[in-house]
């Protein structure tokens, strides 16, 4: 299914760093009939007001970018609001979607979705073949649930709702804030702050073997804006660098980036999350998709644009 540069288009969460992300993909390609909502005009958590909405405006697309996200201590500490919330927009979405006979839906998780100790690279297959990394399991089951709830459209009802899963993204418009917020930004935050205040060492939670995966959020764009126009299958698809780096390794690129010449230790009595999460993205891959932006280039660019607002 192919849209031309007239489709209609809903972004949701249009002011995150992936819903804005997208949005720009889309203006560069021409695509200008975009339509964004505020939590204020529409509350994504109410199915009656996300049901008025659909009536009101009939998108042909629908980008389901809003969720509720934070890092492993806002995870751990809010279990039950990243449950329930994003159950709740995920139902009100994908349901309104159906009813009011959307062409295509594009629902976005997340790499948490997969087992804590799953087979690495971590395929598709992976997905509830194993227990969840017990910190975030709340907001990973939400998000399996919105994968197996566009499958089951798709599947009973012919509904064109598909789900990409990011790896861990970062990029204009990332959360900075000091205790919500995932692990790049959070380290981009205190190795500056380390920087200016002339601190001779930073302490990091666990002792820096996880491995992880980065995507800058503008490479994920690209890979939505191909997926709407060339991918229906009701199975989701990973999307993700291929590339990891060990959680001391960033910490060493980021201090080298900012200029940073102090000691990074390592707190072993904090959790270290998941130890290991590098995503088999073949599939996107062979769809004739691939990053861009190398990571460091990406963080750069990324602390070029934030420095004087840390």
């Amino acid at each position: 299914m192919t849209f031309d540069l007239a489709t209609k288009i809903w972004i949701t969460g249009h002011k995150g760093m992936v819903g804005s992300a997208i949005a720009r993909a889309l203006q560069s390609n021409g695509y200008s009939h975009l339509i964004t909502t505020t939590r204020q005009e529409v509350d994504l958590l109410s199915q009656a007001q996300v049901q008025a909405f659909y009536k009101k405006e009939l998108p042909d697309v629908v980008i389901m970018a809003a969720a509720k996200v934070g890092g492993i201590v806002a995870n751990n500490t809010y279990r039950a609001d990243f449950l329930y919330e994003n159950l709740q927009i995920q139902n009100n979405l994908i349901h309104g979607a159906y009813e009011h006979k959307i062409k295509k839906l594009l629902f976005l998780g997340s790499s948490c979705i997969y087992p804590k100790l799953a087979l690495q690279p971590m395929s598709e297959s992976a997905l509830l073949t194993g227990s969840l990394e017990p910190t975030n399991e709340p907001y990973a089951i939400a998000k399996i649930a919105g994968i197996k709830l566009c499958e089951a459209y798709q599947q009973q009802y012919g509904c064109k709702f598909i789900a990409a899963m990011p790896t861990n993204l970062y990029g204009p418009n990332d959360n900075y804030h000091p205790t919500h917020s995932h692990v790049l930004p959070a380290l981009l935050r205190r190795i500056y702050l380390a920087h200016i205040n002339r601190e001779t060492e930073v302490q990091l939670w666990g002792d820096g073997t996880p491995l992880r995966e980065f995507l800058h959020v503008d490479d994920l764009a690209t890979a939505c804006l191909l997926l709407l126009n060339t991918y229906d299958q009701a199975a989701f698809v990973n999307v993700g660098s291929q590339q990891e780096i060990s959680i001391a390794q960033l910490a060493a690129m980021i201090s080298s980036i900012i200029g940073y010449t102090g000691k990074i230790t390592y707190d072993t009595t904090k959790p270290n999350g998941t130890p290991r999460k590098l995503m088999d993205s073949s599939k996107m891959f062979a769809m004739g998709w691939s990053p861009q932006i190398p990571l460091a280039q990406g963080i750069a660019s990324v602390y070029d644009a934030v420095k004087n607002e840390l």
